[in-house]
């Protein structure tokens, strides 16, 4: 039986392993199908593909588009997109100086509190190899220097949503993300979407072009991901899932996966065989 992550990080985004070293992993945790689906970047899809050579796994190259709608941030998955494609590089150039302008923002807010930062101090946390940056890197910038005890006090002090140093961003809407998606070849999916937020939203999405929904996550129930799926299916979706791993310091990675059963669709966009 194939098991299968769709939703894994690597240090092109906030992941704190190089793309060769999620697909090592990935052959040691046992999993058969992975998709590398970093924030705003495809730039670790090709040294994954060529670390894949030979592994017998199969790597299926995606992305992880930020967009606003409303008051919310909602991540769109992009699955078999090209990573060259025209889109996904104007997207990805546009995000940098985004999210950049909004990680100079968020460090004055928290010099303006006393906290002893400076944006190279999370540029260093981030490391040379991130194609992007966000607020997992400020959280371990501030816990590097001393500012938290833990990772995840950061968000708590500071970094979560309507915290004292977060700021919001421009971030493309989800039509945009979901033409972006499709210009480059790929199939757009609502990663980790809130219960309540999905089925007030759905409907409002499948009209800007979704093609699926992920489903099946670590901390979801068994119920809520079979309502997700039923839901999904009932309006034409298909279903995804994947653990969102960002590094071992939770889970080791094929400690979650996925049955091809589960996800036929996205397997067979990609001419992966179901067993």
């Amino acid at each position: 039986m194939r098991r299968i992550d769709l939703h894994v990080h690597t240090h092109a985004s906030d992941g704190q392993w190089s793309p060769t070293a999620v697909v090592q992993g990935a052959v040691q945790g046992g999993l058969h199908v992975l998709a590398v689906a970093d924030h705003d970047t495809a730039a670790g899809v090709r040294e994954a593909q060529s670390a894949a050579v030979g592994t017998g796994l199969r790597l299926i190259p995606a992305i992880e588009i930020s967009t606003r709608h409303g008051d919310a941030e909602v991540h769109v998955l992009g699955y078999h997109v090209d990573p060259g494609a025209e889109s996904i590089r104007l997207h990805c150039e546009a995000s940098v100086a985004r999210r950049e302008e909004r990680m100079r923002r968020m460090v004055a807010r928290l010099q303006e509190q006393g906290v002893g930062i400076e944006f190279e101090d999370v540029v260093r946390a981030a490391g040379p190899d991130a194609a992007s940056i966000g607020r997992p890197h400020l959280a371990r910038a501030l816990l590097a220097a001393g500012h938290t005890r833990y990772y995840g006090e950061a968000f708590d002090r500071y970094l979560r949503d309507g915290g004292t140093a977060f700021v919001t961003t421009e971030f493309p809407s989800v039509r945009e993300a979901v033409d972006t998606i499709h210009a480059a070849g790929g199939l757009a999916v609502w990663a980790h979407p809130p219960l309540e937020m999905f089925e007030h939203e759905i409907r409002a999405f499948v009209d800007r072009g979704l093609d699926g929904v992920e489903c099946f996550r670590p901390n979801t129930a068994p119920a809520d991901a079979q309502m997700l799926e039923t839901s999904a299916r009932g309006l034409g979706l298909f279903p995804t899932g994947g653990s969102d791993w960002h590094g071992p310091h939770r889970t080791k990675l094929g400690d979650f996966s996925v049955a091809a059963e589960q996800v036929p669709e996205i397997l067979a966009a990609g001419g992966i065989h179901a067993v």
